[in-house]
């Protein structure tokens, strides 16, 4: 099948899933555990052939193409994978409500903007250090996404306006833990990507490199920082909710941010 057409009839199952999963959340008073399995197999359809065409776009014979648009594309892929997956155990799955439609623009930017930024292949250490920082950067913005959904919960809850979204989602402190859960294994997951990264890479440090070395460990201390104080003084609501969006932040600029000034702005 041309890649072309997988890549429409992947964008359209994303749609359609983002689409009846945000239907079913304004109208249902309960959970969405009910009608989970289906929304994961139309996710999972999406994710498949989203796969296909990231194989086709990034895996070549001189390495990987890891341009601005493949690499945004395969962290958005990532992302939505691990949301279905997290779906399985945890009623996260309102986070695709945001997450889908993003995947399906990434995807559709991918097709439309082809670029070449090639990693030779056969680098381990590169590609471990490559690896643990999209599993990472993955994971923690599914937290940010749970952060904004759990803003909008609590703004809803205090002014006593509870309407059917709200409604739809789990309880305020089940969100709020699930978002620690996320942001811990997500910080873990940066460390380890830091840690390979000072061990294995020689120009972490390197002028072109610098600020997102420097942007990466300042997302990780505000990531600590908001962990610990969770353990110590038992941060909840607002305070969590500002903290990880700050850390997401940074992360944002230093992977995103800095991929889209050195590749389309400064053509490097």
């Amino acid at each position: 099948m041309n890649i072309n057409i997988i890549s429409i009839v992947a964008i359209g199952l994303y749609l359609i899933t983002a689409f009846l999963l945000g239907r079913r959340l304004s109208k249902v008073s309960g959970s969405l555990r009910d009608n989970k399995t289906g929304y994961i197999a139309l996710g999972m359809g999406a994710v498949i052939l989203h796969a296909a065409v990231l194989y086709n776009n990034i895996l070549t014979t001189s390495g990987l193409n890891l341009s601005f648009f493949n690499a945004l594309s395969l962290i958005a892929w990532l992302i939505v994978l691990l949301l279905l997956l997290l779906s399985l155990a945890k009623p996260v799955e309102s986070v695709g409500i945001i997450m889908l439609p993003l995947a399906s623009v990434a995807l559709l930017t991918e097709q439309l903007f082809p670029g070449q930024h090639i990693i030779a292949a056969g680098n381990f250490d590169l590609e471990l250090h490559i690896v643990l920082s999209i599993f990472a950067y993955s994971l923690l913005s599914i937290a940010a996404v749970q952060a904004i959904l759990l803003a909008i919960q609590d703004r809803y809850l205090h002014n006593k306006r509870p309407g059917g979204f709200i409604r739809a989602l789990p309880p305020l402190q089940d969100m709020e833990s699930m978002l620690f859960q996320i942001i811990t294994l997500g910080f873990i997951l940066l460390s380890l990507a830091l840690i390979s990264g000072l061990i294995y890479l020689e120009d972490m440090f390197a002028q072109h490199v610098v600020h997102k070395t420097v942007l990466s460990i300042t997302a990780w201390f505000v990531f600590g920082i908001l962990i610990w104080g969770r353990w110590q003084f038992g941060w909840r609501g607002r305070t969590a909710i500002r903290w990880t969006l700050s850390g997401c932040a940074f992360l944002l600029l230093a992977y995103v941010g800095s991929k889209l000034v050195l590749e389309l702005i400064l053509g490097r």
